[in-house]
C-alpha cells in the first residue's frame, strides 16, 4: 500500500501502512497544511526550502527551522512517528480505552513513556471550544473515586458517609448528539447550574432527575424531570437514560481499564471518553484523522503534565 492508494481502514492495515515513515510524514503534512503547500509555522511565508531526505524545513524569510513535529504533541519526542500513529489508532478506537501498561506492551515502550504518550494524545482528543447544545439535552452528575466498601471496617466506623474522597463530574448529553463532561469543584447547586447555563442553549429542552440543583432552571429552560427517589426512570420521552449511559461507559473505562485515576488527571480521561462518544458515528479511520488534525497546535510537556509548572 502506497500513500496514493486508499488509506488504512483497519488496525492491521494501519500498522502496515504507517510502518513506512514516509507515509507517516505525508499523513501529518496533509493535516498540518491542508492546502497542500508548506508554509512557515512562525511567519506564514511560502518561501520554504526542504532538507533532503528529512521532513525538515527552513523559512527563507525569517530563517526559522521547523519540521512536521514543530508545535504538535510529537514535538521533542524521540519516538518514531510509526509508534505515535499506532497509539492514535489504539486510543481512538478502543471502546473502553487502553491503559498505559497495555499501550506500552503493544508499542514496545516503557509504561512511563506510554503514560506520557497517552496524555499527550488525550490533549489531541480534547474539544477546546464546544458549541452549546440546542436540542433535547439530558444533565446529570456523578462522583468518581474509591468505593467506601473497600475501606477497612475500622475506617468505615470512624468516618461517616461522605463524598469528600470522590471527585464530582457533571455531564450534559444531547440526544443523538454530543456529550460535554467536566470535573467540577463540588456538586453544589450554583456550580451545577453554572455548567448547564454555559453549555446548554436557552432554546434547548432540558431533562434531569429530581436533584435540587436543577429545580430552579425551569425559569430559564423548557425543563422536565423524573423522580428517581420514587423509582420513576422514564415518563414518555422524559428520562435521563442517555446521560446515564454515558456515565456507564465512563465508569466502565475507569474501573475496568485504568483502575485508578487521580483527581488531578481526571479531566483528561473525561476528554478521552467524550471524544470516542462524540465520534461514535464515524469509523476507525475517521476518528484517526480527527485526532491527527487536532494534534497540531497543541503541546504538553512533562512538567506541565506532572504539575511542576503552571
Amino acid at each position: 500500500m502506497t500513500h496514493t492508494q486508499n488509506q488504512p481502514k483497519t488496525l492491521l492495515e494501519a500498522i502496515t501502512f504507517y510502518s513506512n515513515n514516509a507515509n507517516c510524514v505525508e499523513h501529518i503534512k496533509k493535516h498540518y497544511w491542508p492546502g497542500g503547500e508548506v508554509c512557515c509555522v512562525r511567519c506564514g511565508s511560502l518561501a520554504i526550502s526542504e532538507k533532503k531526505n528529512r521532513p525538515q524545513f527552513r523559512c527563507k524569510d525569517c530563517k526559522y527551522d521547523f519540521s512536521i513535529r514543530t508545535n504538535t504533541i510529537f514535538e521533542n519526542s524521540p519516538l518514531p512517528l510509526s509508534k505515535w500513529l499506532a497509539a492514535f489508532w489504539l486510543m481512538g478506537n478502543t471502546k473502553n480505552g487502553i491503559s498505559s501498561h497495555e499501550l506500552g506492551r503493544s508499542l514496545g515502550v516503557t509504561q512511563k513513556t506510554a503514560w506520557f504518550m497517552s496524555h499527550r494524545i488525550r490533549l489531541a482528543m480534547q474539544e477546546t471550544s464546544p458549541k452549546q447544545l440546542t436540542e433535547v439535552v439530558e444533565a446529570d452528575e456523578c462522583y468518581v473515586g474509591g468505593s467506601r466498601k473497600n475501606w477497612s471496617n475500622k475506617k468505615r466506623a470512624a468516618v461517616p458517609f461522605t463524598y469528600d474522597h470522590k471527585t464530582a463530574v457533571v455531564a450534559l448529553v444531547e440526544r443523538d448528539g454530543k456529550a460535554i463532561a467536566n470535573v467540577i469543584k463540588d456538586a453544589q447547586d450554583e456550580t451545577i447550574k453554572a455548567e448547564v447555563r454555559k453549555y446548554v442553549a436557552p432554546e434547548a429542552v432540558l431533562f434531569t432527575d429530581d436533584a435540587r440543583a436543577y429545580k430552579s432552571l425551569g425559569h430559564e429552560f423548557w425543563h422536565m424531570s423524573v423522580n428517581h427517589s420514587q423509582k420513576e426512570y422514564g415518563r414518555g420521552m422524559v428520562s435521563t437514560n442517555t446521560v446515564e449511559g454515558f456515565f456507564s461507559l465512563l465508569k466502565r473505562s475507569i474501573k475496568g481499564t485504568h483502575i485508578h485515576v487521580t483527581p488531578y488527571h481526571l479531566d483528561r480521561y473525561l476528554d478521552d471518553q467524550t471524544f470516542r462518544y462524540n465520534e461514535r458515528k464515524s469509523n476507525d479511520a475517521g476518528r484517526f484523522d480527527v485526532m491527527t488534525a487536532q494534534s497540531i497546535g497543541r503541546r504538553l510537556t512533562w512538567k506541565q503534565l506532572t504539575g511542576k509548572v503552571v
